[in-house]
């Protein structure tokens, strides 16, 4: 770090924590929020330690359920928040870093900005540490905010919670910082990172749904059993975040020593040459061509969780027993309030699943609709729109891989959960494409606002998170029905399991979707480009 290689961090560390004053508040507040959330939710379902005690061994006794969320190691109401929450808000937190470390390193190189910032006054190594220092700063909101949420659950517990929750954060921060050194895109790092976050997933499930303790070796293998096995609330082992901390100090010092072997914009794995001659005939193809990799990802990973979710619905009712919060509970995100025995809970229980694939789908059609951002402040649209191609033409062929490639993953959601069932295949299919008018509502409103209002185009996050939130813990909390409604997916008819289709919420969310998109590419094709 000789040589003034630091110089200009904080200036840097200042312009990022200003680019980023919507997002990261947001996705802090959104993260910590899952977590504080679950005491009152599990209180309101499990009310006697009875209760609680039952619901543990139930769940330690279903290798699905571990699967998804890992064994339960303490039947409090802390220990259960841990059980439910720990992993996936240790994910929201891997994905916050990820995102805040590249956008801040390889998208400035590729864009060009960072080649001009170093003819300054800042050092080679300043925009990794901004970076890192950004995020840093990110997680330790985190897990301030988890663990003054918690406090009342037990201190130390909440403590340990939120530090694993902010070492996995900046876990993955460092692994970010990697990636951004050993590829020649931003999209490409995105990408490494998040298969390795989808790796130690895959890991942490196998190992949980083999043993039901936790003690598999695949689960110590991954970052996300890590997490587990802090143990908050439950004789916590605070050596285990030694474990988070020794790899994110490794792997940050490994960006650094591969940060200064490199000139700016190059990295250690340069991108193949394409053809000699040009194989794209349009600009739909080279949008897809663009975009095939996520859409085939997301596809894969909705098939596999459809099989899973399908086979885990007939074993619903044994999973509520004889708890009437629970089954209220799932009534009430399945729609199916009243609907007596095991066939009406499994119906609620398959709409409850083919409504939460609805609302992650929507986070995919919003990165695929602001890859258009991505392409033109990467000053990658310029070049191709001073030729024959019109910004209509442009925008429409990244538009169609957005809308058309949630209708591929919704329908293959649909394809899994009625195999894993193993029947109603139609009805689960019908019951996951439902959802298409309300992630296509969420994906106009994207192009709504990089069509008008580029600079303000990552709001449209904001809004995928805002319906995440809602329908993930909203009927949890019995929110009431007006804030609920706030969600286009809260005007759907939940199937299967509902005596009859209502057709005009779907229309009216398509046409609502049809209108935001045509204002989008009209205000597109009015504005200068770049904005």
């Amino acid at each position: 770090m000789k040589n003034g290689q630091l110089a200009g961090t904080g200036a840097l560390l200042r312009l990022a924590l200003r680019r980023d004053r919507v997002l990261m508040p947001v996705w802090v507040l959104v993260t910590a929020l899952l977590v504080a959330s679950m005491p009152g939710a599990l209180g309101k379902v499990y009310t006697t330690a009875a209760e609680r005690a039952a619901a543990a061994a139930s769940m330690n006794a279903n290798s699905s359920m571990r699967a998804l969320y890992g064994p339960v190691f303490s039947d409090s109401l802390g220990g259960l928040t841990a059980w439910r929450a720990g992993v996936y808000g240790a994910v929201l937190a891997a994905v916050m870093s990820l995102v805040i470390v590249i956008r801040h390193t390889r998208e400035e190189e590729e864009t060009g900005r960072q080649e001009l910032l170093s003819a300054a006054m800042v050092g080679r190594r300043a925009p990794l540490t901004a970076a890192l220092l950004a995020a840093l700063a990110a997680n330790t909101c985190v897990a301030l905010l988890v663990t003054l949420a918690l406090a009342g659950q037990g201190a130390p517990g909440a403590l340990a919670l939120g530090l694993a929750l902010a070492g996995t954060g900046m876990l993955f921060a460092g692994t970010a910082a990697v990636a951004a050194q050993l590829t020649e895109s931003a999209r490409a790092a995105k990408g490494i990172t998040a298969a390795v976050l989808g790796a130690a997933f895959v890991l942490k499930a196998a190992g949980d749904a083999g043993t039901a303790a936790g003690e598999s070796p695949l689960t110590w293998l991954s970052p996300l059993g890590w997490v587990e096995h802090v143990r908050a609330f439950a004789s916590e082992r605070w050596w285990v975040l030694a474990l988070l901390a020794a790899a994110a100090v490794a792997q940050a010092g490994a960006a650094y020593a591969l940060a200064g072997r490199r000139d700016v914009g190059m990295s250690f794995l340069p991108a193949r040459p394409g053809p000699a001659e040009g194989r794209l005939g349009t600009a739909g193809a080279l949008a897809w061509r663009l975009q095939r990799g996520s859409v085939i990802g997301w596809s894969t990973g909705f098939l596999i969780a459809g099989v899973v979710f399908g086979g885990m619905a007939d074993g619903a009712a044994d999973l509520v027993g004889g708890n009437d919060k629970t089954r209220e509970i799932i009534e009430r995100m399945g729609g199916g309030e009243g609907a007596a025995g095991q066939s009406g809970l499994t119906d609620a229980f398959l709409a409850t699943m083919a409504g939460m694939f609805g609302l992650v789908v929507a986070l995919y059609v919003v990165a695929s609709v602001l890859r258009l951002a991505g392409e033109e402040s990467g000053q990658r649209a310029e070049p191709l729109l001073a030729n024959a191609v019109g910004r209509l033409r442009w925008a429409g062929g990244h538009l169609a891989v957005a809308f058309g490639g949630s209708a591929l993953i919704l329908l293959l959601a649909g394809l899994g959960l009625g195999l894993g069932h193993g029947q109603d295949l139609p009805g689960t299919v019908a019951a996951t494409l439902a959802q298409l008018p309300a992630v296509w509502v969420t994906g106009a409103l994207a192009a709504l606002l990089y069509g008008a209002a580029p600079k303000y185009a990552v709001a449209a996050w904001a809004v995928a998170g805002t319906a995440l939130a809602l329908g993930w813990i909203g009927p949890a909390l019995d929110l009431p029905q007006a804030v609920l409604d706030l969600s286009p997916f809260a005007h759907l008819p939940k199937l299967p399991g509902a005596e009859a289709l209502a057709w005009a919420p779907l229309l009216t969310l398509t046409a609502l979707a049809a209108a935001f998109t045509t204002a989008g590419l009209t205000a597109l094709r009015r504005r200068d480009m770049p904005a």
